[in-house]
C-alpha cells in the first residue's frame, strides 16, 4: 500500500479511537513552516494534546519518532499555541498502530 494511504488510514484509526476516549478533535494535519506537521490537534480536559501518528507492520513504530521529528512537534505545538494565542496547559503524545493495535503514549516529552 502507497505509504501516504497507509498515514491517513492511521489518523482515521486514531481519531476514532481519541473520540472513543472522551478527546474532542480540534485539528488534523496542522503544518508550520520551515518546523513540520502535527498530525492530530485534540483537547480532553481542557489540555491540549498534539499527537504524534505512527504505524508499521513489521517493526514497532515508536522508532519513527526520531529526537529531531520531536523536536519539530514540539516547535509546531508552541507556534500553534501563540497563532491561536491559547494559554493553556499541553502535552504531546503519540499514538502508535501495529497490526490493528492502537496504543496511546501521552506526553512523550518528559
Amino acid at each position: 500500500m502507497f505509504s501516504k494511504k497507509k498515514g491517513d488510514l492511521a489518523e482515521e484509526q486514531a481519531v476514532k479511537y481519541l473520540k472513543k476516549s472522551g478527546y474532542k478533535i480540534i485539528g488534523r494535519n496542522y503544518f508550520a513552516k520551515k518546523m513540520g506537521e502535527i498530525d492530530i490537534i485534540a483537547t480532553k480536559k481542557s489540555v491540549y494534546h498534539f499527537i504524534e501518528v505512527k504505524s508499521g507492520t513489521d517493526f514497532d513504530p515508536i522508532y519513527n519518532i526520531t529526537p529531531s521529528k520531536l523536536k519539530k512537534v514540539i516547535k509546531s505545538s508552541q507556534l500553534y499555541l501563540k497563532q491561536h494565542r491559547i494559554d493553556s496547559a499541553f502535552c504531546i503524545d503519540a499514538i502508535l498502530i501495529k497490526n490493528g493495535t492502537i496504543e496511546l503514549l501521552e506526553n512523550i516529552t518528559i
